[in-house]
């Protein structure tokens, strides 16, 4: 049973997409078209270059738009605006979460490599609104992503979160690699376990895993 590791835990920080709504929502494929169609009008790019830099800026930058602006010194703000002008009818209320979230004692805290404001919004739509203590986005990390140090540092230090009472929740398995250095609880949340040391405990029902928290 997991509850023991997290006996001292005090900060609950969750990752966004893919973790506090279910992948098969498909909402970050209506960001990823708009991702391409930015790099395309940006760049003056056709469709599958554009694609193929989004990936790349992925794989070495952490976001596409780290990638936009360590490359071509790309204004974050209006990136964020357009690709998280998105619908949120794929997303449903999910009162079970909710509740488990509630539970959890101490701060419980967002922390998402998109923007705030579009945090606030699919939390909304799930059904989380008022469920957190603080939501965090890139822009709070000064547009560094996660997984880069940095990013977590500056998170955690506007926050005053201390890492060695905290576990983090994260879809995405290299986003896992920091809070493991640093003494949080680790939790994959995915269909399927990433690979390393630095993930400590995997699900795939988060809200499951969370009851056996309390």
């Amino acid at each position: 049973m997991p509850k023991p590791a997290f006996a001292a835990v005090d900060a609950w920080v969750f990752d966004l997409d893919h973790t506090l709504y279910p992948p098969s929502a498909r909402l970050f494929d209506l960001i990823e078209v708009r991702m391409t169609a930015y790099v395309m009008d940006t760049l003056k790019v056709d469709h599958a270059e554009a694609d193929r830099l989004r990936k790349h800026y992925w794989a070495t930058h952490g976001t596409t738009l780290a990638g936009l602006m360590r490359e071509h010194d790309v204004d974050p703000g209006p990136y964020l605006t357009d690709v998280h002008d998105i619908p949120m009818d794929s997303l449903t209320p999910d009162p079970e979460l909710a509740a488990q979230i509630s539970a959890l004692p101490g701060r419980r805290i967002v922390y998402t490599n998109g923007c705030a404001p579009y945090a606030e919004r699919v939390l909304a739509a799930r059904g989380l609104s008022g469920v957190f203590d603080a939501i965090y986005g890139v822009e709070d990390a000064e547009f560094q992503p996660k997984p880069d140090r940095a990013a977590f540092d500056a998170v955690f230090r506007k926050d005053g979160l201390r890492p060695e009472t905290a576990a983090m929740f994260e879809d995405d398995a290299r986003n896992l690699k920091v809070p493991h250095e640093i003494g949080m609880r680790t939790v994959h949340v995915a269909d399927a376990r990433g690979d390393g040391h630095h993930i400590e405990f995997h699900t795939d029902d988060l809200s499951g895993f969370l009851s056996r928290l309390i």
